[in-house]
């Protein structure tokens, strides 16, 4: 796989379409998982991967609704190779269950799930929900699945993240508003903070193993994942800024995990399908990354305290 767009061999950028990115690319005999697969940039995600022939699971919590979406994308791919399963990252039961039944290698990870701007709300374990689902889940998932992944020779880690990390980096000495009054603002960057963190460290970490991965900006997109905003607020932003559709919001997903060139010493998030530029703050609150979420010392970090959480649970 090659970053088509470094190269000049494909015009990919904001307007493109998932299933544009993937024309031409052949997946046959590979393996995908995507979370949150059955509603917004998931479903196009999935659509886009499935076209290429791999086998693709969806990974949700609402099976009925996860259903629905592998029968349309198995009538409009016609793949018949997509299947799917329960996942609760709020819920390491639930996580661990899914790998446990995992079979063969995984060549691509998109952990696509997330929530946004919620009210106060705490896993049994007592962590703040945004960062529990967001950022614990995901890494749980990914280390559970690590032996699928490096099965697979040469698997990718796909990391959605957002501009929303501008708002804040990792809150180490209180991750989980115990200290500090609850701010669902803050709750949501430092959890896509933690996703770019993340796919810098895996990247590291897990180079031997031919795993790579990054983080992404999907662009704006309105989808279920507002339903907590001020309808006001919500009113307004889409005045401002119309948006993408899910299938162009998903491209560079979909770009990620199957053009882009990964590796240490790599981009380590993009956005419009291309790496963003490091800047000092987010501009337009849409585009770049802020050094915070490439420092290489909080990635160690963070994946060392996520560990010892994740185990401890």
């Amino acid at each position: 796989m090659t970053d088509a767009a470094s190269t000049g061999t494909a015009p990919f950028g904001a307007e493109s379409t998932a299933l544009e990115i993937v024309e031409g690319i052949n997946l046959a005999g590979r393996s995908a998982l995507v979370t949150g697969a059955s509603s917004g940039i998931g479903v196009e995600t999935a659509r886009a991967l499935a076209a290429t022939g791999a086998s693709v699971t969806l990974a949700v919590r609402d099976l009925a609704a996860g259903a629905r979406t592998a029968a349309d994308i198995r009538a409009t791919t016609g793949n018949d190779a997509v299947r799917v399963v329960n996942l609760d990252l709020a819920d390491l039961g639930s996580v661990r269950e899914l790998a446990a039944g995992w079979a063969g290698p995984l060549h691509i990870l998109v952990n696509n799930a997330g929530i946004m701007h919620t009210p106060e709300l705490r896993t049994p374990a007592g962590w703040e929900m945004q960062f529990a689902v967001n950022h614990l889940g995901h890494f749980a998932l990914a280390s559970a699945l690590h032996p699928a992944l490096a099965a697979a020779g040469d698997a990718r880690i796909v990391a959605v993240s957002s501009s929303g990390h501008g708002s804040s980096g990792i809150r180490f000495d209180d991750l989980f508003f115990e200290r500090d009054a609850y701010d669902s603002g803050l709750a949501y960057g430092q959890s896509k903070t933690a996703n770019v963190l993340f796919a810098l460290e895996a990247t590291r970490r897990w180079a031997d193993d031919a795993i790579t991965a990054a983080a992404l900006m999907p662009g704006g997109i309105w989808t279920n994942l507002q339903r907590h905003w001020d309808p006001e607020v919500l009113a307004g932003m889409k005045r401002r800024y119309p948006g993408k559709s899910p299938a162009q919001g998903a491209a560079t997903s979909v770009f990620v995990a199957t053009r882009a060139t990964l590796g240490v010493g790599t981009p380590g998030y993009y956005e419009d399908c291309h790496p963003a530029q490091v800047v000092p703050e987010i501009v337009d609150g849409i585009h770049g990354v802020l050094p915070h979420a490439l420092d290489p010392e909080a990635a160690r970090r963070l994946w060392e305290v996520s560990a010892e959480l994740v185990a401890s649970a």
